[in-house]
């Protein structure tokens, strides 16, 4: 009886071993199958996630594609007025290549089309600034030579008498009855001559001062320029006869004034 107890025990505890070892290993399958199962969704979002992000740069880089063509057109349309406002005044070779260089920008890469697009806006703006250089210069020219042109008309008798009667207006408030007597009183001294010069007593110019060096308080040009010969005059005139007629009235008396 004893070793038939012993016997039962003994294949009750092999029983439970064996269903022990069933249900673990039941246990690690379906932890097998679950693992797997995980992986397999967590590979297919990875997918889909690696797909989003493949069309999210699509969208980024046709984004890129389509800006950097819109600079190059409107690139292009500054340099074509750039070109034209240039045209015969600066060198625009540099320029015309860079535009040459871009026009072809539907066939290139966005990084060779954003290169040449920099590269053409360095180009005009290089123009540019070569442009208002040149026009700034031309003004200056322009200028110099319609003061020399003024100079040179003032130099004559007629321009010298434009110039007093203005200068008389404006500075002085002496109307044409007072230039009436200007216009006496210095073709008398010197014809309106700024070359006039008297040997026997030394005066020059148009008012005949003595000496003519006098003159350079109006200007460093006196012995050239009219227009500086007047302005002292008219000064002289003024602080010392106090208008032309009186200046006038004077040289009929003595003969000087």
């Amino acid at each position: 009886m004893k070793a038939t107890r012993v016997a039962r025990r003994r294949l009750l505890v092999a029983g439970g071993v064996l269903a022990t070892c069933a249900i673990v290993g039941s246990t690690f399958a379906i932890s097998a199958a679950s693992e797997s199962q995980a992986a397999q969704r967590e590979t297919e979002m990875l997918n889909a996630s690696a797909s989003l992000n493949d069309e999210g740069r699509d969208v980024y880089g046709n984004l890129i594609a389509a800006h950097a063509k819109k600079d190059a057109a409107a690139t292009i349309d500054a340099a074509g007025v750039t070109l034209a406002g240039a045209e015969g005044k600066v060198d625009t070779a540099p320029l015309a290549a860079s535009v040459a260089s871009l026009e072809g920008f539907e066939l290139l890469a966005v990084d060779e089309v954003t290169g040449l697009i920099e590269q053409t806006q360095a180009q005009i703006g290089s123009v540019q600034a070569a442009v208002a250089e040149h026009e700034r210069a031309a003004a200056e020219a322009a200028a110099a030579q319609a003061a020399a042109a003024d100079r040179a008309y003032a130099n004559t008798p007629e321009g010298a008498r434009t110039v007093a009667r203005s200068m008389a207006a404006e500075k002085y408030g002496w109307g044409d009855d007072q230039f009436a007597a200007l216009e006496k009183l210095w073709q008398k001294e010197s014809g309106w001559s700024y070359t006039a010069y008297n040997a026997s007593s030394g005066a020059t110019g148009i008012p005949q001062s003595l000496p003519g060096s006098k003159m350079a308080s109006a200007g460093s040009d006196w012995e050239s320029n009219a227009a500086t010969q007047i302005a002292w005059g008219l000064e002289y005139i003024a602080s010392v006869y106090g208008t032309p007629a009186s200046a006038w009235s004077h040289s009929q008396s003595v003969n000087w004034y």
